[in-house]
């Protein structure tokens, strides 16, 4: 099996900062609706630390009919 359906935010290159935020602010909660944002099959991982928003991981499937 492949992963070709998969794709990963974790702020990287996709012009978002690195920098941790905290749970409940605006930023953080934008963050997760664009991770959320066309998702049709997937999954959205919110990586907490202290009451701090540190990574925010997307993974999404792609179903094929058969």
């Amino acid at each position: 099996m492949s992963n070709q359906g998969s794709r990963q935010h974790e702020g990287g290159g996709n012009g978002l900062s690195d920098s941790p935020a905290a749970v409940g602010s605006d930023a953080t909660l934008r963050r997760i609706g664009d991770a959320l944002h066309g998702l049709r099959y997937g999954s959205v991982l919110v990586i907490v630390q202290d009451g701090v928003v540190v990574q925010i991981e997307r993974t999404e499937k792609t179903r094929f009919v058969k």
